[in-house]
């Protein structure tokens, strides 16, 4: 941990922070939102800190203060920001969650844990709770930023909630009196660094969420490190935001880009939206998800093959000629990544001379394709962040190629979340980034998922990944047992990763050692649910749900072999042998029928839970080789053994 490397005037908490920055910076746009003319307006620090006290005095008329749990039903809006600010100038928590979750879900959080408000972006989000009114007793005020119908407002009466539109309370703060100002401001300094700022619920390994508290120094150690990783950033700098707001990831930047005095501009994760509006807006950063940044990529392939002959051979030959380029360039400028040290000058000696020769036809690729590449960007890119899963290798070769700086990050919801992202000055290839100064990370040996030995490994050895900072969080919500779990008594969580950290610092992810599937979108899954769900079918034995780093979730699946058999000879299916049969029309329809039919949006799965592609094994699992002597699946054995038949499942 290096605390000489930490920006240590933000202050202590949020609320503090962006009043710090609003003095600081007033004219900065913080704030830009597209109106109905597709035109950005934009709000400066000065005026969105004014609409966050005007929001703090109305939520406190209406019964909301310290300790309160506030649900933030909602995706990412102008509004959310300042809802979020105004609950956590009260010393209030809001508890979000967006609106692609089921009613399921937001009835167990907005019950679990105990809000009796919540915000609501619609009605349609509203009516989720309301559908099912006795899952979520406590909630008594429902504040939307979108207007409703009259059959919803009639429906909530019914039951008992009251209804709250955020711009009647955005009317009744611009009647604030200069008393009430200056009250609201010293509630904020009644604040503490230790009090929870929000709970956010991450999918259990049971499939009951947990609630990650995490505090406003969780935060403010994230904001206090972010000058180290965006030493590219300077004051007045825009982003360009699409993530989910409930995500850590798009959390914990939303606060870094204030500390670093930048702004936002709201736009969608939808790869042509996102194009349109950086020609518009024209950001320095942005930062999203891997497979947005594969869309990106594959939809600039997708033009360039409806161009002429001659075009489309051009921009393929400069591709191809930049990545021999950049692989010689990051010899001679220091990008490799050493998990084993030797001194660089062989690097340099091994890449000066390829540099050399392939530089001016670099040049000429640069002027003709790769600036209007860029071009596409806005102009004014410095650098993107890819967060939440793992970036494809050809994905981050191609925008290296380019000269579009992506940095890829790491790091979980319980360590708030960032752990280590690429220095943006100098991005070296092969890893996740430094790691953040304010945390301590050691690999170490482990045994299916557990530490074997808590000494720390040398570099290039992998082993589990700890980590241990003011970032922690400060426990699962209700959960004491939970936590316990993850965080040792010297406050040592385990991340469940495997990995290996370089000689000049950086981390590498190899692995997973725990069950939790990660998609290129950024979604977490959590594999046994569903398991067990394919499990119920009498024409399935077993299950392995897979999907890690990939852009969905696939199966392998282990027929009953006498129930499959017998429904073929009921439906008088021929077949040559049992091989065969699992290969005809009908039996892959039906297995296709059964899991649509375990695995949907009725049954309580989200759209990205969805088989969207299987497999069918012709033997049951071996005890030793798939599934130890509790009938428990070897997860790691298995990708093994059927990488085969996996590889397919993702061509």
């Amino acid at each position: 941990m290096d605390n000489s490397k930490l920006q240590k005037d933000l202050g202590e908490t949020l609320p503090v922070l962006l009043k710090r920055k609003a003095a600081k910076v007033p004219n900065n746009t913080l704030q830009a939102v597209k109106n109905k003319s597709g035109v950005f307006v934009r709000y400066s620090y000065s005026q969105v800190y004014q609409h966050v006290v005007e929001l703090a005095w109305s939520l406190r008329k209406l019964g909301i203060g310290r300790g309160e749990r506030v649900g933030m039903m909602s995706d990412n809006r102008r509004e959310w920001l300042i809802s979020d600010y105004a609950l956590l100038s009260l010393g209030a928590c809001d508890v979000p969650r967006g609106c692609d979750s089921m009613g399921v879900e937001m009835r167990f959080i907005l019950n679990f844990a105990g809000c009796r408000y919540s915000f609501f972006e619609n009605a349609r989000q509203l009516q989720k709770v309301l559908e099912a009114r006795d899952e979520a007793p406590e909630l008594k005020t429902a504040i939307l930023f979108d207007h409703a119908d009259d059959r919803t407002l009639a429906d909530a009466r019914e039951k008992g909630v009251e209804v709250v539109y955020y711009s009647t309370l955005e009317s009744e703060g611009s009647q604030i009196t200069r008393e009430d100002w200056l009250d609201i401001e010293a509630g904020m300094n009644l604040v503490t660094k230790d009090d929870v700022a929000t709970i956010i619920f991450t999918s259990g390994t049971t499939g009951v969420p947990k609630g990650v508290q995490l505090t406003h120094d969780n935060m403010i150690a994230q904001c206090e490190s972010a000058h180290t990783a965006l030493g590219l950033m300077q004051p007045g700098d825009i982003w360009l935001t699409v993530l989910p707001i409930w995500h850590s990831f798009e959390r914990a930047f939303c606060y870094m880009v204030i500390a670093l005095e930048g702004g936002f501009a709201y736009s969608k994760p939808i790869a042509s939206v996102m194009i349109q509006d950086m020609q518009l807006v024209q950001p320095q950063w942005m930062n999203a998800v891997p497979r947005l940044w594969e869309a990106v990529a594959q939809g600039l392939y997708r033009e360039i093959n409806r161009l002429p002959a001659f075009s489309k051979a051009m921009f393929k030959y400069s591709i191809a000629y930049g990545k021999l380029y950049y692989s010689a360039k990051s010899l001679v400028t220091g990008l490799r990544c050493r998990y084993r040290w030797y001194p660089r000058f062989l690097d340099v000696a091994a890449g000066i001379i390829p540099f050399a020769l392939l530089w001016p036809g670099y040049l000429v690729a640069e002027r003709t394709v790769y600036s209007r590449i860029r071009a596409r960007f806005g102009g004014k890119f410095r650098a993107a962040i890819s967060g939440g899963g793992a970036l494809q290798p050809e994905t981050e070769r191609f925008f290296n190629v380019i000269r579009f700086k992506l940095l890829e990050g790491y790091g979980m919801t319980e360590t708030a979340p960032v752990i280590s992202v690429k220095n943006s000055k100098k991005p070296r290839l092969n890893n996740v980034g430094q790691i953040f100064p304010d945390f301590d990370v050691k690999i170490v040996a482990e045994r299916d998922g557990k530490i074997a030995d808590g000494t720390p490994l040398k570099p290039g050895k992998k082993g589990l990944i700890l980590v241990r900072g003011r970032q922690v969080m400060k426990g699962y919500y209700r959960r004491d047992d939970l936590t316990a779990e993850i965080v040792d008594k010297d406050g040592w969580l385990n991340t469940g990763d495997l990995g290996m950290i370089s000689c000049d610092n950086e981390l590498k992810i190899v692995g997973r050692a725990k069950d939790t599937i990660v998609l290129l979108g950024g979604e977490n899954i959590e594999p046994a649910v569903i398991e067990k769900a394919l499990n119920s079918s009498p024409y399935i034995e077993r299950s392995v749900v897979l999907g890690q780093d990939k852009k969905y979730v696939a199966a392998l699946i282990v027929p009953d072999s006498a129930n499959v058999t017998s429904y073929a000879e009921e439906n008088n299916i021929v077949y040559d042998n049992y091989e065969a049969l699992l290969d005809t029309n009908e039996i892959q329809n039906l297995f296709r029928t059964e899991i649509d039919s375990l695995v949907n949006a009725r049954t309580g799965f989200r759209t990205c839970e969805r088989v969207f592609k299987f497999a069918l094994l012709n033997e049951s699992f071996e005890v030793g080789r798939d599934i130890n002597a509790k009938q428990e699946l070897m997860r790691h054995r298995i990708g093994q053994t059927y990488r085969k038949q996996i590889s397919r499942l993702f061509d």
